[in-house]
């Protein structure tokens, strides 16, 4: 075959990662590195960590500043920089035309959160919430199952903050995870919450619908780290431990654990979103965070309920 015949390999995306935090360095660099087809592009103000993590992938292009990296031609982004800099880290991609990937949440506030998902609306770029969860297989095998009850408990070891902070930085992922799984529409919501000094040591979400409750659990003061998730309905439950080991009840138990080879981040959903976005940037689809936004005024309501007790 002749040169001229040869068919020419596709350009390489140009993608950025913003933030090379422990989330950045543990969950999405093994991930994304192990894409074919990217060109990836480094971003933090720190430059002996850029250098440290460029080295250790073998990634030339290292930037301390977001002007220069936008400038460089990325395509798409992820975000993982701090909460308090999302809106205006996002705020710049998208006006650039960069499709985004960000961190849960948009914004500790609904106000930030909405500016962003308008915004890239209007600008007709992607905009996808990290919750992997939905797409952690344990959790999409619960939603084969019948679900007239379910019950999410993701309870910490000696961690009780600000109500806002946990319920923004943490409990968010109970909330998109119920609203994920449960079968209808929701009709009721409820919130009960305990609080010392100032900090909220536990808080417990009720969401109840035609035929279906829903139950989120945290407690941070649980002498545990653990996340349990239960389905039931029709008269068998499934269990799904800490995204890892799923357990079937009708009579005797029988349990699915994660297989030696299968990775974490296979397990707990992060490299299937990452492909489900990069398929998107690459095809041109664009992903709206609407249903996102709808999980943040979710929040919005519980921290309100709260703090007016």
């Amino acid at each position: 075959m002749s040169d001229s015949q040869m068919l020419e390999e596709p350009a390489a995306t140009a993608v950025a990662v913003i933030g090379l935090g422990d989330i950045a360095q543990k969950a999405y660099l093994p991930v994304l590195t192990a894409q074919p087809g990217l060109d990836l592009r480094l971003m933090t103000r720190d430059r002996a960590k850029l250098d440290r993590i460029g080295d250790t992938y073998r990634i030339p292009h290292r930037y301390t500043d977001l002007g220069a990296l936008i400038d460089s031609g990325v395509r798409a982004a992820f975000v993982h920089a701090a909460t308090d800099q999302h809106v205006p880290i996002v705020e710049r991609l998208l006006t650039a035309g960069i499709d985004v990937y960000v961190d849960k949440p948009l914004d500790q506030h609904l106000e930030g959160a909405r500016h962003l998902v308008e915004l890239a609306e209007r600008t007709g770029r992607s905009l996808l919430v990290g919750f992997n969860r939905r797409h952690a297989p344990g959790y999409q095998q619960a939603k084969e199952r019948p679900r007239d009850l379910i019950v999410l408990q993701k309870n910490r070891e000696g961690l009780p903050e600000a109500v806002r902070s946990v319920v923004f930085d943490d409990f968010i992922h109970v909330v998109d995870t119920l609203r994920f799984l449960v079968p209808g529409e929701i009709e009721h919501v409820d919130v009960r919450s305990r609080i010392r000094h100032g900090l909220l040591e536990h808080l417990v979400l009720t969401l109840a619908g035609d035929g279906f409750t829903a139950l989120g659990i945290m407690n941070r003061v649980s002498g545990s780290t653990e996340e349990v998730l239960e389905v039931s309905g029709g008269d068998s439950k499934r269990a799904v431990v800490n995204l890892a080991e799923v357990i079937d009840h009708r009579g005797q138990p029988t349990i699915r654990r994660r297989g030696d080879w299968v990775s974490v981040a296979r397990q707990r959903g992060i490299e299937q979103i990452v492909v489900a976005f990069l398929d998107a940037v690459r095809a041109g689809r664009t992903l709206s965070a609407r249903d996102a936004l709808r999980t943040h005024e979710l929040c919005e309501q519980i921290v309100e309920r709260v703090e007016s007790v």
